[in-house]
């Protein structure tokens, strides 16, 4: 694990904002974070990046313990917290020229971070006339810049538009496919952390409702099939009569629980051959999004 939490616990006052939280970040993934806003997501990050001091638990990353590891650690980790720590009246290529002189990287390393981003063309010109999606580009270029095996994020895509949504998550996923990085990716857009996260952590309330791939994470959504008729209030009732669980009707569909390719099959036999006239029929995944809502309201 390149990230190991043990019940790690902050406390702003008397409000507990992160509770007996324990997380486990496996090397080379894309861990999404998720949560709504207020459940904890910044301060964690900012625990695990030491810029909020441990008070309860343990921080463990890439196997040593942060506190005591604290330059070796921080050494081998880029982060973009909230907005990019850029100089608008600089140019991108010399945002990142600055950042290297201080760092002590040989500068042909800032025209790799820029071709990486894609902001070769852009490289001359104004920060400050850069638009939301190259800013965040360019603060991720810096973050990568020391080669850091660990890339944490806060929110990333917060304001961007579709185009430069697809851009950072293009991004992110060639940074652990090809550059073998572990990235760790804070974020409310369910449906994006689903699209490109291979790890989900779900927060709320400073506390952690579940952990694990995204595999696991869809398996718990129960399918359903979804079946469209000439008769949607009839063919329910018919169906219930032949012992068939129907769980939901609507003005258009009527849904019972998916069990196997079979029984779905057996489904649309039953109803054609009693005289309903079957439009469609399909299987239905629960997305991300309820799922994340049924757990965080079940909490």
């Amino acid at each position: 694990m390149v990230i190991n939490t043990n019940n790690l616990t902050f406390t702003f006052g008397d409000q507990t904002v992160v509770k007996s939280l324990s997380l486990q970040v496996p090397e080379g993934s894309i861990y999404g974070f998720l949560g709504p806003n207020g459940a904890g997501k910044t301060t964690t990050i900012k625990l695990l990046l030491n810029l909020l001091k441990t008070q309860e638990g343990s921080i463990h990353v890439f196997d040593l313990e942060l506190e005591s590891n604290r330059i070796k650690i921080l050494s081998q980790i880029g982060s973009l917290i909230e907005q990019p720590a850029i100089y608008l009246h600089l140019s991108g290529k010399e945002n990142l020229l600055n950042r290297a002189l201080l760092l002590q990287i040989p500068e042909k390393r800032v025209d790799e971070m820029l071709a990486l981003v894609h902001l070769q063309d852009a490289a001359h010109k104004k920060a400050g006339q850069y638009s939301l999606g190259m800013k965040q580009r360019l603060g991720i270029a810096l973050a990568l810049l020391s080669d850091p095996k660990l890339l944490i994020l806060d929110e990333p895509t917060n304001g961007l538009d579709p185009n430069g949504i697809i851009e950072i998550r293009e991004l992110l996923m060639k940074l652990t496919g090809e550059y073998k990085k572990t990235v760790f990716i804070s974020s409310h857009l369910l449906a994006e952390i689903q699209r490109m996260a291979t790890h989900v952590g779900i927060i709320n309330h400073g506390e952690l409702m579940f952990q694990g791939s995204i595999h696991e994470l869809e398996a718990l959504s129960k399918p359903s099939v979804q079946i469209e008729t000439d008769r949607t209030v009839d063919a329910a009732n018919f169906l219930k009569k032949n012992n068939i669980d129907v769980a939901e009707v609507n003005d258009h569909y009527l849904y019972v629980p998916y069990t196997s390719k079979e029984n779905m099959g057996g489904i649309n036999t039953l109803l054609n051959q009693n005289g309903y006239t079957v439009y469609s029929i399909n299987k239905q995944q629960q997305d991300l999004e309820k799922l994340f809502l049924a757990i965080t309201q079940n909490a």
